[in-house]
């Protein structure tokens, strides 16, 4: 399958101008994703995610390294009716109403009438924005419904790739949801979507594959399968003892243990004999083990365990 995003050695250095030092936004960065997925982008505030889409969107200039987009050099004018972009923070004429903006969209694109007002129209039931509210001015939308405007933007001129900035952020649980399912329905119709989100529940169900990036250094990339693969034990454990040497002696069969207050510990590994030897050790100092459950790893564990990891380094 050919890829819809190719990135050789992308870098972004700038200057701070408060700290008088060089900052590098993005580090030789390399990547590809394929044609017809749905593609995470995870990393903290600051990663470089932003910066990575501004610069494959043609918006910000790269200090070194090259990418192509759909096939085409990046910043290549004849593929930007082929692509879409959703910012985390959008920006619509509040006296325009979502009708409105979408028409007004769909004439930067040139699309014709009767054409484009069908568009209009199918954009706006996908995003399942109510029809009370098509005609109505933006400024009395919330959130969800500005987030919903903003996909139905995104969808106007039916790209074949979008970039999508934490398109659920701040929703409420009915309207995540229901836009979640809305970006996970666009890979039925073929099209790719690059999602950089902190939400990692979701990226978890909708993506086919993710990419983990750490002050502007890509740290892992793979398939969700490959990267939950493999089960842990999860042991919680209680006991007054636990609080004094003993806590320091299972560290040196564990050191990743939780302390949920100053009684109780969890204590998650998929080593089975060190966690018999933690068992053992409890029971020695007369604590109580007070649930042992098999743990399926989930992206958020992947994710903060890769993250903590480069930090240590």
């Amino acid at each position: 399958m050919a890829a819809a995003i190719a990135i050789q050695g992308l870098t972004k250095r700038y200057v701070d101008v408060w700290q008088k030092q060089e900052v590098v936004a993005v580090n030789n960065l390399n990547l590809e994703v394929e044609e017809g997925e749905i593609f995470g982008f995870l990393g903290r505030n600051g990663a470089g995610k932003t910066t990575t889409i501004k610069m494959l969107l043609g918006l910000v200039f790269p200090s070194a390294g090259d990418a192509t987009i759909l096939g085409k050099p990046m910043g290549d004018i004849g593929v930007k009716n082929q692509i879409a972009y959703l910012p985390e923070e959008t920006y619509f004429y509040d006296s325009m109403s979502a009708w409105d903006l979408l028409d007004f969209y769909g004439r930067l694109f040139r699309i014709p009438n009767p054409e484009r007002q069908r568009r209009i129209k199918l954009s706006l039931e996908k995003v399942r924005l109510q029809p009370e509210a098509w005609r109505r001015n933006i400024r009395g939308y919330s959130k969800g419904m500005r987030q919903r405007t903003g996909i139905a933007q995104a969808l106007i001129n039916d790209p074949k790739l979008l970039f999508l900035d934490e398109p659920t952020s701040g929703l409420d649980p009915i309207a995540h949801a229901e836009l979640r399912d809305i970006v996970g329905s666009l890979k039925d119709e073929g099209k790719t979507v690059f999602l950089s989100s902190h939400q990692l529940a979701d990226v978890e169900l909708i993506c086919t594959r993710v990419a983990i990036i750490h002050r502007g250094k890509l740290l892992k990339t793979g398939s969700i399968r490959e990267l939950v693969s493999g089960e842990s034990t999860e042991v919680v454990v209680q006991g007054k003892a636990l609080a004094n040497g003993a806590l320091e002696q299972l560290r040196s069969i564990l050191p990743n243990i939780e302390q949920k207050d100053s009684q109780t510990l969890r204590i998650l590994s998929d080593d089975d004999e060190k966690i018999t030897a933690v068992i053992d050790l409890v029971r020695g100092v007369q604590g109580k083990v007070i649930s042992i459950v098999p743990h399926k790893r989930t992206l958020e564990e992947v994710f903060v365990e890769t993250v903590r990891q480069e930090d240590q380094a």
